[in-house]
């Protein structure tokens, strides 16, 4: 397989991976079918984004964005089903109850975990230690200029600790479970070892203050273009879309099964991060995961950093203590 060269690699010598947007297939079909996959994620986006702006405050509230955010996720979910990227990442049965069983681990065990040594209380001790404040004056900015800055602030941190993930081996060993699944389905973003998908919801956020109507616009801009990162279905994007932001197709690039396209499309949000740090790589792949596309079990999921971790230990200092044994003559 002889890939293609993009910078100063070659991708796709392992396994297959389109390259440039110009080789990627479209949506075909009618006006209308054409005109909804285009203009269909643009349209939610600025949807949520006058939702949340105009939202009286009755209903603009923490409740109402959970309610929609999982309405949303059940119309992309019914859209795969009807609308398939790739027929070899359909949902299957196990394939749903996995992904639903770390969703409901997201919600609860997570989300608790994350209220004692997450983000925020780690923010408020250094706060505390240092006896400093929020930056207070970016309430005074406008509303969706907040709303940016913490949803860039947010992806800029993750970009950081993605790519951290993949080029520090104790990293990786969490980090490497999300990269066993096999396809992207809407819920995958969940499915990982519980020590990374709390690792990469950390970030620097709370150093700020910012008006809780601009969270509530963050969480509208991440929901409308994050959701896409893991979705079996395919959308004939607008080029100004996939210029600044994350797409299907880049994130499949992320997932392949080829090592040096794997190592680019960091950001979760914003593309144009890994542009501006020359790790964004234009393009597709069907055939994902590692091993060849081993799928790794729930149990397997959970204990593979550790099993993996101890294993690696012990050939490191189990080689070292018999090298040294051995080269110490017995008196």
């Amino acid at each position: 397989m002889n890939g293609v060269r993009v910078g100063n690699r070659m991708i796709g010598t392992q396994s297959p991976v389109t390259v440039g947007w110009e080789n990627i297939p479209r949506v075909q079909g009618g006006p209308f079918k054409q005109f909804f996959f285009t203009w269909f994620q643009p349209t939610v986006l600025f949807g949520l984004i006058a939702f949340w702006y105009y939202a009286p405050n009755s209903i603009a509230k923490a409740s109402t964005a959970i309610g929609i955010g999982i309405g949303f996720r059940v119309l992309l979910l019914i859209m795969e089903w009807a609308f398939p990227r790739h027929e070899s990442w359909n949902l299957t049965w196990k394939e749903l109850v996995t992904d639903l069983f770390y969703v409901g681990l997201g919600y609860t065990i997570l989300r608790m975990v994350d209220g004692y040594i997450g983000d925020g209380p780690i923010i408020e001790g250094i706060q505390n230690y240092f006896h400093s404040e929020k930056f207070t004056w970016f309430t005074g900015m406008p509303l969706l200029v907040q709303a940016f800055m913490i949803s860039f602030i947010f992806d800029f941190g993750q970009y950081w600790m993605h790519r951290g993930m993949h080029n520090w081996y104790p990293l990786w060993l969490p980090h490497s479970v999300h990269h066993y699944i096999t396809q992207l389905n809407i819920n995958k973003g969940a499915v990982g070892n519980p020590v990374e998908l709390f690792l990469i919801g950390l970030g620097v956020g709370g150093f700020f203050d910012f008006l809780p109507r601009a969270a509530l616009l963050a969480g509208a801009i991440g929901l409308a273009v994050g959701s896409y990162q893991h979705i079996n279905v395919r959308f004939n994007s607008p080029r100004w879309w996939r210029f600044l932001f994350n797409t299907t197709e880049h994130h499949s690039v992320h997932h392949s099964q080829d090592f040096e396209a794997t190592r680019s499309n960091y950001s979760n949000t914003y593309i144009f991060i890994d542009r501006m740090f020359g790790t964004c790589i234009d393009g597709e792949a069907e055939l994902l995961g590692m091993e060849g596309g081993r799928r790794m079990s729930i149990r397997e999921q959970m204990t593979y950093p550790f099993t993996e971790g101890w294993k690696t230990l012990r050939e490191r200092y189990g080689r070292t203590a018999s090298a040294t044994a051995t080269a110490v003559p017995a008196e």
